[in-house]
């Protein structure tokens, strides 16, 4: 089974044509589909959703489905929905994932892309399976609409020189040219898109880098450990903590074990925890990509002590 995981935005050829064109399989499509900006662009992209799961169906015969992603610019979330489809239909017999980020605000492209990478260093058997994909366009419409917006506003000028004895539609086309003549201006000083949106109190949203290694089922309560707690003073700290949740004995080997996993999981290691120096200790909280690895792995937290203490 192909299934093919595609957040929908503005495109259409970009979603449907590479399939088409290179003739790939295509058992089931999952559409997401994002919720931002104007009504007009969010019926815009519903519209598209649609005809893109009716051509899906009736081109490739595939099954479709449709999820509406309602912040895309919350990239933790966008994760968080990344990483359970992607695992949901990888676990069904046989089939192969492919993820499509060609459209969509970077944010959630970003997201799926690092958590396909995510899935890959942790189901290392399953990897050949997940596919991630981008597709180039043969053409931008924006500065071909521009021109023509361009060449409009000239005729439109000619027509208004022409206008004797009819005020209002002379008016009217005051109105649009004033609008039009504005957005152009707009266009050839600041490009496609204008201002930089706060997001959350900040202009910038950190995309952070996946692991290159696999967590370990002790490194796995450490992280959950961190994710209950959101920081701790020292990594003595988190350990004694550890060790009445595990119902353990506070030992030297004890503490010991958890500084070398905490070393593991740190900067020079998976990068999941960052560490602050505090006099002779140091503040331990996840980092950004370890929060979002406790987030995607919340349903996850069932494992036997025993398992748990494997280092």
């Amino acid at each position: 089974m192909q299934t093919h995981i595609v957040p929908v935005g503005f495109d259409y050829d970009r979603v449907i044509a590479p399939v088409v064109r290179e003739q790939m399989g295509v058992d089931r499509v999952i559409l997401l589909q994002g919720e931002v900006g104007s009504e007009a662009n969010v019926e815009y992209s519903q519209r598209l959703a649609e005809k893109l799961a009716q051509d899906f169906h009736s081109l490739l015969g595939a099954e479709t489905e449709q999820f509406v992603i309602e912040d895309v610019y919350d990239y933790d979330s966008a994760f968080e929905r990344a990483f359970s489809l992607i695992n949901t239909e990888l676990d069904r017999k046989g089939a192969e994932v492919w993820v499509n980020i060609s459209a969509m605000p970077r944010t959630v492209s970003f997201a799926f892309a690092t958590a396909a990478h995510s899935i890959m260093v942790e189901r290392e058997g399953d990897r050949d399976r997940i596919h991630t994909y981008y597709t180039v366009p043969e053409k931008y419409l924006e500065t071909e609409l521009a021109e023509e917006v361009r060449s409009q506003t000239a005729l439109l000028e000619r027509i208004e020189n022409t206008l004797t004895d009819d005020e209002q539609l002379a008016a009217e086309i005051r109105t649009r040219l004033d609008h039009a003549q504005g957005l152009l201006s707009e266009f050839d000083e600041r490009g496609t898109t204008i201002g930089a949106k706060e997001i959350n109190g900040s202009h910038i949203v950190e995309l952070p880098v996946a692991s290159f290694s696999n967590v370990k089922p002790f490194e796995e309560v450490i992280l959950f450990t961190l994710g209950e707690h959101d920081e701790f003073e020292s990594v003595s700290e988190l350990a004694q903590q550890l060790a009445r949740d595990m119902g353990e004995e506070y030992t030297d080997s004890f503490r010991s074990k958890v500084i070398y996993n905490v070393d593991r999981l740190g900067p020079g290691g998976k990068g999941y925890i960052e560490q602050e120096s505090h006099g002779k200790s140091y503040r331990t909280r996840l980092s950004r990509i370890g929060q979002l690895w406790v987030r995607a792995h919340s349903g996850n937290r069932n494992e036997s002590v025993a398992d748990r203490n494997n280092p």
